[in-house]
């Protein structure tokens, strides 16, 4: 087994809250006798990452996402377990450390806002103590993947948020980092923006071999980035394995579309076929049982003959498998 990029293993991260009641005789009362509660935000979990992996970490507002990242890139000290990246603890903040990693929030700006970006890259050059040469080799490298021309030299404040966001991927990546922690990256940008990152982080992952471990809301950011993916919810580890075998393992059904040629969807009767999920003018959605959904997909050819303009037999989408991990009770650890 290979040496892991990321080893994580129990960690956890416990807040103190203080708690308040409403009221000005309760704010008295807390002058003099304040009542803290212990809030887990990250509550033991373990999980490896390989050299090279881009692996979705997922899971609600509030799972305990950020907090993890936080720890891994040495922002927050632990409250137990251990963790390695690249053989560094993170939160010793060593200077080797820093050197090898970087941490990306969307909707955080690392970048001056009444200078040009290329003014800022510069202040990191020295930052992180770059040559001439690769400081020019890594600029060049990010400008072509990222199509930023003269996005550069214009005050940053100029800048819309997707342009803002591409600026921020080239300073956080200036220094060639090993390991990549993205949060929400393509948080707030358009579709088009958000199509352009994701080709930008998968081109970026095959140049240079870096390992990365992104957080997203967008489903379709972990779909087209993503082969592993790792659930966590209320701090816990849910599930970690592979991004296609979720679906099979939490969604034991299929989806299939039939589209008719008369457009009578809606009137014909299909639920002798499975549980019928929506019907539109011309189209109709089944839920079938992943065991039968074959049987039922040749019976449907067959029934409804020449009316069947098309079909289909798709897993559900991404985000209602996901839903069912977090409202499900089950804890699932892979192995």
């Amino acid at each position: 087994m290979t040496e892991a990029i990321v080893d994580v293993r129990d960690l956890r991260k416990t807040f103190k809250v203080h708690e308040r009641e409403a009221g000005l005789g309760a704010t008295i009362r807390g002058v003099f006798r304040r009542r803290f509660r212990d809030v887990n935000a990250v509550a033991g979990i373990t999980f490896r990452i390989e050299p090279g992996e881009v692996v979705g970490f997922l899971g609600p507002n509030g799972a305990g996402k950020t907090t993890a990242l936080k720890m891994l890139s040495g922002l927050l000290n632990p409250t137990a377990g251990e963790a390695r990246v690249l053989g560094y603890v993170p939160w010793h903040r060593e200077n080797a450390y820093l050197r090898r990693m970087t941490l990306l929030i969307g909707n955080r700006s690392q970048l001056q806002w009444d200078i040009p970006a290329a003014d800022s890259l510069q202040v990191l050059k020295e930052i992180y103590g770059l040559s001439a040469d690769r400081y020019r080799a890594t600029l060049g490298e990010l400008t072509e993947l990222l199509s930023l021309g003269d996005l550069l030299h214009k005050p940053v404040r100029n800048l819309s948020l997707g342009e803002r966001m591409k600026v921020e991927f080239a300073a956080g990546l200036i220094h060639s980092p090993s390991v990549a922690f993205l949060d929400e990256p393509t948080i707030g940008l358009d579709i088009s923006m958000q199509v352009r990152i994701r080709r930008f982080v998968a081109e970026y992952n095959r140049r240079t071999g870096a390992t990365i471990l992104l957080t997203s809301h967008y489903m379709d950011d972990v779909v087209a980035l993503c082969k592993r993916v790792i659930v966590i919810h209320r701090g816990r580890l849910l599930y970690d394995g592979p991004l296609a075998d979720l679906a099979e393992r939490m969604a034991p059904y299929k989806v299939i579309t039939a589209t008719l040629h008369d457009g009578a969807a809606s009137s014909t009767d299909l639920d002798a076929y499975g549980t019928v999920v929506s019907r539109e003018e011309g189209r109709v959605t089944l839920r079938v049982d992943r065991q039968v959904a074959p049987e039922r997909t040749a019976r449907l050819v067959n029934d409804l003959g020449s009316r069947l303009a098309d079909i289909s037999v798709e897993d559900p989408p991404i985000e209602e498998v996901i839903d069912r991990v977090f409202t499900s009770e089950q804890t699932m650890v892979s192995a």
